[in-house]
């Protein structure tokens, strides 16, 4: 089976769907010998990042044009090359659906889509301008003529049938790689005094992330639990469109400074020493696909607080995590929830998230759910259990 996988990064600036992607195709070539090609854009992290991928090796092309589009000329004829069985694209509105639209009107090879969310409505809405002229152009037929759609959550396999597509739909969600703790200081180990516990944030300082509710919520809980001297609040992630300095002025103007930690990108070893020294996790989003981060934070046995768009149900079922509506009323609520939490219990909790991890979330057993779905697509036959053929199906 020869595979081609087409997406806008290969690196670290991808966020989640960077083990997203990387992970189950370096699982699938390695345990059942899939050929995989993996063709993307070059940006500054490409290099320091492309040793992640061995034994495969990314192809990848210089931007021309906007890096939020990813014009990369020769993607096409490097796929033209390979001439692959089955493409899979990941995410939308970017040069390489365009790429694989026109591969596909030339050969008719099936090819499966992963949105990573970005079909859900608040993700619609966000820049509707470039996406309803993307799609105008080439986005909307491409969905309609993929084999397979990718849904990481019963929820986004929902947003595709309100977005009036009737494909078939695999819900398979995203996994993690279960860690080795090793024993690092923290990143805020000179920054908050000993004794005082730590709410960690980790991922992309962007709007749809409800920061903002976030940080109003901390100074209320605050305020409401006689501005509780036992929690920092430290936001590790890389800036987006600016919204770093919005975040540091808003967290200013609520008089947070003592209470709330910039901590800038948190990567590798930076990244894993955040989980260790952490003491709950929270993600406030407006809207997600299925996030990593929430996935990584219960691998390190960390209690969550989270939203239900951020799509893991099961974390509020199995009671290893606080589910909160995405405004500063709901998240100020979760929060003094949190602060009430004994140690015991917020082991209790985080246990209870490794244990769910274990159970549903490992790469290996995502690999072997998607490699089942490339299976059927080529050779036909009964679908595998992940596949839905239609809303009642």
């Amino acid at each position: 089976m020869k595979v081609s996988v087409l997406t806008g990064s290969v690196s670290r600036q991808a966020g989640g769907t960077f083990d997203a992607i990387r992970r189950p195709v370096s699982i699938m070539a390695d345990r059942y010998g899939v050929s995989v090609q993996i063709l993307g854009t070059l940006d500054t992290d490409t290099a320091a990042d492309n040793s992640s991928w061995h034994p495969l090796s990314p192809e990848t092309f210089k931007v021309t044009g906007p890096r939020n589009f990813g014009l990369a000329r020769g993607m096409g004829a490097a796929l033209e090359r390979c001439q692959p069985d089955l493409q899979h694209v990941h995410g939308l509105w970017m040069y390489c659906s365009l790429v694989n639209y026109r591969y596909y009107r030339q050969r008719q090879r099936p090819y499966v889509i992963s949105p990573h969310g970005m079909l859900d409505p608040w993700a619609v809405r966000n820049s509707a301008w470039k996406k309803r002229l993307v799609g105008w152009l080439f986005e909307k037929k491409h969905l309609v003529q993929a084999t397979c759609l990718h849904a990481l959550c019963v929820s986004e396999r929902a947003a595709f049938r309100e977005f009036g597509l009737k494909n078939p739909v695999c819900v398979i969600p995203n996994g993690i790689d279960l860690p080795q703790r090793q024993g690092y200081d923290a990143p805020w180990v000179e920054k908050v005094e000993a004794g005082k516990k730590v709410l960690l944030y980790l991922g992309r300082l962007h709007p749809k992330k409800g920061l903002v509710n976030l940080l109003r919520a901390w100074r209320q809980a605050l305020v409401d639990n006689n501005r509780n001297p036992d929690w920092v609040l430290a936001l590790a992630g890389w800036d987006q469109g600016g919204h770093e300095a919005e975040l540091q002025k808003l967290a200013a103007e609520l008089g947070l400074e003592q209470s709330v930690l910039f901590l800038g990108p948190q990567f590798g070893i930076a990244k894993q020493a955040c989980y260790e020294n952490a003491d709950a996790f929270v993600l406030p989003s407006y809207s997600e696909g299925l996030p990593m981060t929430v996935l990584e934070a219960w691998a390190y046995g960390l209690p969550v607080m989270m939203t239900p768009q951020c799509n893991i149900p099961d974390g509020f079922a199995n009671n290893a995590a606080i589910e909160v509506e995405p405004t500063h009323e709901k998240i100020a609520m979760g929060l003094t929830h949190l602060f009430s939490l004994t140690e015991a219990d917020r082991k209790e909790m985080g246990g209870r998230g490794l244990s769910l991890v274990q159970q549903k979330f490992t790469w290996e057993k995502i690999a072997g759910e998607m490699y089942t779905v490339y299976q059927w697509i080529l050779g036909g036959g009964v679908p595998p259990e992940s596949i839905r053929l239609s809303d009642g199906q």
